[in-house]
């Protein structure tokens, strides 16, 4: 009896690698098993047995991981408050938030976020965090862009 191989096979890891990025850049926005199959242009039962495979997690548990990530990140170095985080992060309920971010660190955002302010290393303050990007609020993705240099009342 053969071994059942531990990834995909390699004309497949290009597409299962494809989704991984995708999931990667684009966690904030609402993925779903579907959304992340057709990136890598696959059934999304084939996708899932195969990332799940090759990867070690499910595509659902490797996207909150990377949420969960980020979130550490805005807790650390900013004064953005927790339902803040949850929602920038891609997270649509405080309550799965929580319980996920105890489950992969630990304790709890609110514990963690007092731990690193403890330290009095200076932190973001949250207008610049959402100002310049570097963390997105839900539905600004769909704002109109403009070009260069035009300010939005400018262009029809």
């Amino acid at each position: 009896m053969s071994a059942v191989p531990r990834r995909a096979p390699d004309d497949l890891l290009v597409h299962l690698r494809r989704a991984r990025d995708h999931a990667d850049r684009h966690y904030a926005e609402p993925l779903d098993l579907d959304a992340l199959a057709g990136v890598a242009g696959i059934s999304k039962y084939h996708f899932h047995r195969l990332f799940t495979r090759t990867y070690g997690v499910s595509p659902a548990a490797h996207l909150s991981r990377r949420r969960v990530e980020r979130a550490q990140d805005l807790l650390r170095a900013t004064n953005v408050t927790v339902t803040e985080v949850c929602h920038a992060v891609g997270f649509v309920s405080l309550g799965s938030f929580s319980s996920r971010f105890r489950d992969l660190v630990g304790e709890t955002p609110s514990e963690f976020q007092r731990r690193w302010a403890s330290t009095g290393a200076p932190r973001i303050p949250g207008c610049f965090v959402f100002m310049w990007g570097l963390a997105e609020r839900r539905g600004s993705a769909s704002k109109e862009k403009t070009p260069a240099g035009i300010g939005p009342s400018l262009v029809k």
